[in-house]
């Protein structure tokens, strides 16, 4: 899927638009039919005026202070957490995973697939499909499109129950623990 992203900004004193592009998803072997579109971030907190350049955001995931924001595609899975085909060279992908999605793994839990924690606080909002949020105690709401989920730095995973890929848009700051 492509995702249109329009941007604004300031030049000359005026609002101007800064960008108008399709933005291509980084896909990984490792999460065979997963597409996360990583559309805007900054690891400080925004200033404006702008002439509408994205920020430097070297992590998948924000500082605090910092934020993100995107899409993730999600493909058909059933109950079970997404894994690499059989025939992937797992080191290469691993590779390849860091380059497109930095840190990302990092979070993850290998003996848990999808399981992850982050500092952050995430606004997500189903667009198509059902989602399963599964939480440490292996409670789980089913989401729909329109649904919403604050989550708060909590652990968790996602699943696709459905027969077609789920689309999620999500916009994550990155928080302190206290």
């Amino acid at each position: 899927m492509r995702i249109r992203r329009v941007v604004t900004g300031h030049a000359g004193g005026r609002s101007v638009f800064a960008s108008d592009a399709e933005i291509d998803p980084a896909t990984v072997a490792l999460l065979p039919g997963a597409e996360f579109h990583r559309l805007w971030g900054a690891d400080q907190p925004p200033v404006v005026p702008t002439d509408g350049t994205p920020p430097g955001q070297p992590t998948y995931f924000p500082p605090p202070g910092g934020c993100r924001f995107g899409f993730f595609t999600l493909p058909p899975s059933g109950a079970a957490p997404l894994a690499p085909a059989p025939d992937v060279d797992i080191d290469r992908a691993l590779t390849e995973a860091e380059a497109a999605l930095p840190g990302l793994l990092a979070h993850m839990e290998p003996d848990e697939p999808g399981m992850h924690t982050t500092d952050t606080v995430d606004f997500e909002v189903v667009i198509s499909g059902e989602l399963v949020l599964e939480l440490d105690d292996g409670a789980t709401k089913t989401l729909r499109p329109g649904d919403t989920v604050v989550q708060n730095g909590t652990r968790h995973r996602w699943h696709n129950p459905g027969t077609e890929p789920v689309v999620v848009a999500v916009f994550m700051v990155g928080a302190s623990r206290g």
